[in-house]
């Protein structure tokens, strides 16, 4: 039996329970860590579900920063460095991942507080995960205002890209399942990332 949920019903539900359930609705979503740090040298650590990819030729990748009318240690450190990293999770590490969203004063690395070693190459600016079998520098690119509900998308260009050598297929895919990569459902359901197939580029003759 399917349940309707009308616009009202939507508005209606407990803010707790709305916000759990439309987190849901896209499904399974890619988990990262993205890592930053201050002009000081401060690391910090954070969890997010909305890394989305934005194209390939330049790279760009980007994510949803909620609002920033509280106090947001990623946004305050990309602003004043315009570097980050983004790190794939295993299942070794989310339950490490999950608690870089409690809320550390500024003064306390994610890093340090859940035990994952941070890492830095030759040419970026921000930390890496060391642990993390996919690691991504980017470099910030722009930064659009979404009014709708006052979030930013924040884009980043990628100056450089670590990987596991075997993650990488002939095409250049990535499998992340050979990395136990996780998912997430709404903001605190992990799941596992199983490989199923490998489809040919679709054509209307076949």
């Amino acid at each position: 039996m399917t349940k309707i949920f009308s616009h009202q019903d939507i508005e209606a539900l407990d803010n707790h329970y709305r916000k759990n359930f439309i987190n849901s609705l896209p499904g399974l979503k890619p988990v990262n860590l993205i890592g930053t740090t201050d002009k000081y040298k401060q690391t910090n650590l954070a969890i997010f579900a909305s890394v989305h990819h934005i194209g390939a030729n330049p790279p760009l990748m980007g994510f949803i920063m909620r609002p920033v009318s509280v106090k947001r240690h990623t946004w305050q450190n990309i602003k004043q460095t315009e570097s980050f990293t983004i790190n794939s999770v295993t299942q070794r590490m989310y339950k490490q991942a999950h608690q870089t969203a409690a809320r550390y004063p500024r003064e306390v690395s994610e890093f340090e507080a859940t035990g994952l070693d941070s890492w830095y190459s030759e040419s970026g600016k921000a930390p890496y995960v060391a642990d993390s079998p996919v690691k991504i520098g980017l470099e910030l690119e722009e930064t659009l205002d979404i009014k709708a509900n006052d979030t930013k998308l924040i884009i980043g260009r990628v100056i450089e890209v670590l990987v596991d050598e075997k993650l990488l297929t002939q095409d250049g895919t990535l499998n992340l399942s050979k990395a136990d990569a996780v998912t997430v459902a709404g903001l605190d359901s992990y799941h596992s990332n199983r490989f199923l197939e490998k489809m040919p580029y679709a054509k209307p003759d076949r």
